[in-house]
């Protein structure tokens, strides 16, 4: 499920490159994946998971990667009760039919699950962090929410093989969208801060930019996949950070590092590019808005269990995201 999103488009990719392997794909779109649309080891469904017709048919093959999500900051305050459903109800019925057939449920979860952080939290273990999510008026906790219960539903159901990965702020070409162009709404901050730039925009600094998050190159994100193909006797009934601990960075300091970017990318004075503006974050996402101020993932068991380290610097990974967008974006504008 979700083969034609972010980080779906990326894996079928490499599935193709570096496989024989047969793919059966579902999603709502498919316009990140054309290219393969035609290839003969592979069969794309254009449907829903909400569907029990197209679970039964997903559970016929022996792995299922779900990677389907409603998982846009904007969307958890304007559509909180379709955001539980899209990231606990449908999932939940995905497990319970792969329990039945005895496929491997490799489920894409997020770093999310662990609540509300303080700016001076250690690292989050898989396995002993405590977990404090914000008050039921805090409706940004939704997906979080919705999330942790799958884990926690998939870890107690009889019978399943499961593994739980959570991504830690994966970015790279084709993440999420351009308001007003293909999609609707407010983005994730990558794709946020990067339509700002092509539109000569401010950037926005919610509550300051304070925040700190460790981004994550899709690519390291689909070698972490394929670490787990190669030993799933290791990987079946575990839960795994994926992060690149050495790009935590503020979102402030994001803020800066794609200014100087899109410069060297648009070949122009860094001082003519927009600048920054501070907003609070009930106005610019609505009341309901709440945030943790650091999310650093441990992530030795990843590296103990499956060989796994993230390697790609965050320059590298901005670089690449945002000369994507400035590419792919050039005449919305």
């Amino acid at each position: 499920m979700g083969c034609g999103g972010f980080i779906g488009c990326h894996l079928l990719k490499a599935i193709f490159e570096r496989t024989s392997w047969r793919v059966f794909g579902v999603d709502l779109e498919s316009y990140r994946i054309q290219e393969h649309l035609a290839n003969d080891r592979f069969e794309f469904l254009c449907a829903d998971l909400a569907d029990a017709a197209v679970v039964e048919r997903i559970v016929r093959y022996p792995v299922v990667v779900n990677l389907a999500a409603i998982c846009t900051p904007g969307r958890y305050m304007a559509e909180a009760a379709e955001v539980i459903r899209s990231n606990y109800d449908h999932p939940r019925a995905l497990a319970d039919a792969c329990a039945k057939s005895g496929s491997w449920l490799i489920h894409f979860s997020t770093s999310e699950i662990y609540g509300k952080t303080a700016a001076d939290s250690s690292a989050l273990e898989e396995d002993s962090s405590e977990i404090v999510l914000g008050p039921v008026t805090a409706s940004r906790w939704s997906y979080a929410t919705a999330k942790l219960l799958t884990e926690r539903y998939m870890a107690g159901l009889a019978g399943l093989n499961w593994t739980v990965v959570r991504p830690f702020n994966f970015v790279g070409p084709f993440m999420d969208f351009m308001p007003g162009v293909d999609g609707e709404g407010i983005p994730r901050v990558l794709a946020n801060f990067s339509t700002a730039l092509v539109r000569g925009e401010s950037l926005k600094l919610v509550n300051g930019g304070v925040a700190k998050r460790c981004f994550t190159s899709v690519h390291d994100a689909v070698d972490f996949v394929f670490c787990l193909f190669a030993k799933a006797d290791k990987g079946v009934g575990q839960a795994f950070n994926v992060g690149n601990v050495d790009n935590e960075v503020s979102i402030a300091e994001l803020a800066g590092l794609m200014r100087s970017v899109f410069a060297s990318v648009k070949g122009k004075p860094e001082n003519d590019v927009p600048g920054v503006e501070v907003v609070s974050g009930e106005d610019y996402y609505g009341k309901g808005y709440d945030d943790s101020l650091r999310r650093l993932p441990s992530v030795a068991k990843a590296e103990n269990l499956l060989g796994f380290m993230a390697k790609i610097p965050l320059k590298e990974a901005i670089e690449e995201s945002l000369r994507w967008f400035v590419g792919h974006y050039v005449d919305a504008c």
